[in-house]
């Protein structure tokens, strides 16, 4: 399904439904596809909102997490959301927690990640990106998921077009360095609001240690874990996904019970 692109001020994005904003923050080489079942499902319940994060477009100095993080809380404050819950999909969920860390935002009700950077990452290895070889980036892109054929032909070609651009080479090199200086273990205790924890127990660029990790250090948090499933669980297991993040956003607006 396609989805209309909003424009306002500087900012684009897509928002669809009615309700409680779902904020979706994508990863490096993310697309709008890539939350084309979580868009579809919860636009029935939600406000689905998916600003485009400019990776590839800020000045070189500003092309960092912390940067990225900027750009989220000017579109957060210029929309005006209120009670949004916050999800992000590997740099995304960085972003996102760099975001809640440094501006404690009211408006944000809760956090969700799935393959999130900000502990520890395999990256496309220190050869990556490698411009002009298609075969290099298909198997790479293969290693996102648990089952390769969801690296579709599509996919890969999105992703060889960004390598086979210098420029953006260098800010994707500049991007994924920032990910790795901007490491969050210290500072992850500071985020109390309620935290779902997502994972695909095949996710070998943010392994299932990583999450564990992060359900060890963020302390409102849980964790489920999908099997049979890579760094991309609403891609891969969209079904499974929606269950549970829907059950999640479900009890946090179930009345507090009196003992």
């Amino acid at each position: 399904m396609s989805y209309e692109i909003k424009e306002f001020d500087k900012f684009r994005y897509i928002e669809e439904g009615e309700g409680e904003p779902l904020i979706l923050l994508h990863g490096l080489f993310g697309a709008l596809s890539n939350f084309g079942g979580l868009i579809d499902y919860f636009r029935q319940y939600n406000k689905v909102v998916v600003p485009i994060l400019p990776l590839l477009d800020m000045d070189l100095l500003s092309t960092s997490v912390g940067g990225l993080a900027k750009f989220v809380n000017k579109f957060v404050e210029a929309k005006g959301y209120q009670n949004a819950h916050l999800l992000g999909n590997s740099l995304g969920g960085h972003v996102g927690m760099v975001y809640l860390l440094k501006n404690k935002p009211p408006q944000i009700k809760s956090l969700i990640l799935t393959g999130s950077s900000g502990l520890f990452e395999n990256g496309m290895g220190d050869s990556y990106p490698k411009r002009g070889d298609y075969e290099y980036i298909r198997k790479k892109t293969e290693l996102t998921f648990y089952d390769p054929a969801m690296a579709s032909k599509e996919l890969v070609d999105d992703v060889f077009a960004i390598t086979n651009n210098r420029l953006k080479v260098i800010k994707i090199i500049a991007l994924a360095k920032s990910a790795i200086r901007n490491n969050l273990g210290e500072e992850l205790k500071e985020i109390t609001l309620p935290t779902l924890l997502i994972w695909g127990n095949n996710d070998t660029i943010t392994p299932p240690f990583v999450a564990r990790e992060f359900n060890k250090l963020i302390p409102n948090s849980e964790l489920h874990f999908i099997d049979k499933c890579g760094h991309a669980p609403m891609m891969e297991v969209p079904d499974e996904f929606n269950a549970i993040l829907h059950k999640f956003l479900k009890k946090l607006n179930e009345p507090a019970t009196v003992a």
